[in-house]
């Protein structure tokens, strides 16, 4: 199996549904060391780069996940139709607030909004977005929310660490006002942003 590896994987990158841990590999391939495993990743990944094709083999969400070019977005989206995920102003903020504050209770995320916000905690959960770690051992014992894998993915982010500081999203702020208004409110496609997840 050791000398067809690179192809296993690649097979396996292609018909996941979404990115898969080194981990996960291991496990389906009953290996006991991952070194192969990351080398034959970082292989394909420089094949592909190489290749200059269609597609590359990104690390998101704490996985890899062979995705379409941003370049060719326009083409992939006429052929598969995809309805937008939007996000209202209200949940993109009740959104950052958990992701930067994780772990968090509602009454935190309220606090800091100033409004209601169990309405868009419940629409969020229901999008996988936003997840229940558990409750909070205080009086009431309330819910405790962060985020999914599936928030990285759609974010297009490796972990949370890549989430931008709050001087770069200030800086971006003040430069999108600069040239082209308020920035838009709607979120990158389920597939995860610009960069469409092959079909």
């Amino acid at each position: 199996m050791m000398k067809d590896l690179k192809n296993i994987i690649e097979s396996l990158l292609f018909i996941a549904d979404g990115p898969l841990t080194v981990e996960r590999i291991k496990n389906v391939l009953h290996l006991s060391d991952a070194t192969e495993i990351r080398n034959m990743l970082k292989a394909l990944s420089e094949e592909y780069e190489a290749r200059g094709g269609g597609f590359f083999l990104r690390e998101v969400a704490g996985g890899y996940q062979l995705r379409t070019r941003p370049e060719y977005t326009e083409f992939i989206k006429r052929l598969i139709q995809p309805n937008p995920q939007r996000l209202s102003k209200a949940a993109l903020e009740t959104l950052a607030i958990i992701a930067y504050k994780q772990p968090v209770i509602r009454s935190d995320i309220e606090q800091i909004r100033g409004v209601d916000c169990g309405g868009i905690i419940r629409m969020l959960l229901d999008r996988k977005l936003v997840r229940v770690l558990g409750r909070k051992e205080i009086p009431g014992r309330p819910l405790i929310y962060a985020t999914t894998r599936h928030f990285l993915e759609v974010f297009d982010l490796k972990d949370l660490k890549d989430l931008p500081t709050p001087k770069e999203i200030e800086d971006l702020g003040d430069s999108q006002t600069e040239t082209s208004g308020p920035p838009p409110s709607s979120i990158p496609e389920e597939s995860a942003g610009s960069e469409e997840k092959k079909s």
